[in-house]
Parts: structure tokens; sequence; C-alpha cells
């Protein structure tokens, strides 16, 4: 049996998926899975792969220096907007 973490990590090996995906795909609210993508960035080593991150982007500015990339942004400091593209992981 494997843990939800496992399971994020082989989702995450398939193919790059949001937070909000991994989440539909495992039942699983997407606080729940930032949790959770916090501890698999942190396992996964160079043996292992490599965790990437796509970060979240403003869909009104474009702005996508955001501090945290594995937190789901819910303002744009820049132009203020909320429409936010989530970030995308990955580990190849």
């Amino acid at each position: 049996m494997e843990t939800t973490r496992q399971r994020i990590a082989e989702l995450l090996r398939e193919g790059p998926a949001t937070a909000s995906d991994l989440g539909a795909s495992l039942s699983l609210p997407t606080p729940v899975v930032y949790d959770h993508l916090d501890h698999v960035s942190r396992s996964v080593d160079g043996d292992d792969g490599e965790f990437l991150v796509a970060p979240p982007a403003c869909r009104d500015c474009g702005f996508d220096a955001f501090d945290e990339p594995l937190n789901e942004p819910s303002r744009c400091p820049e132009c203020k907007g909320e429409r936010i593209e989530e970030p995308a992981f990955v580990i190849r």
C-alpha cells in the first residue's frame, strides 16, 4: 500500500500536474495537496529525479516572480489581480 506522498510522486513522474489536478486524482482538498508537495519536494533527491516547479503566473499582467512557488497565491503583487494560474509540478 502506497502512502499519499508516494502516490503524488508517482503521478508527478508521469507528467506535470497542478495541486488541483492531484487533489482531483486522489480525492484530497487542494490545501492538503500543497502540504504533501512540500514534503515530496524535499524527499526527491538526485537519484530519484528532480522536483521542478512551473511558477504561478498572473493571467492579467503576466507577473511570475512569486516568492513561494509551493503555495497558491490569491492575488498578484503587481496588479492586485486575482486571476492567478496555478503552479505546475513535475518530477523528472
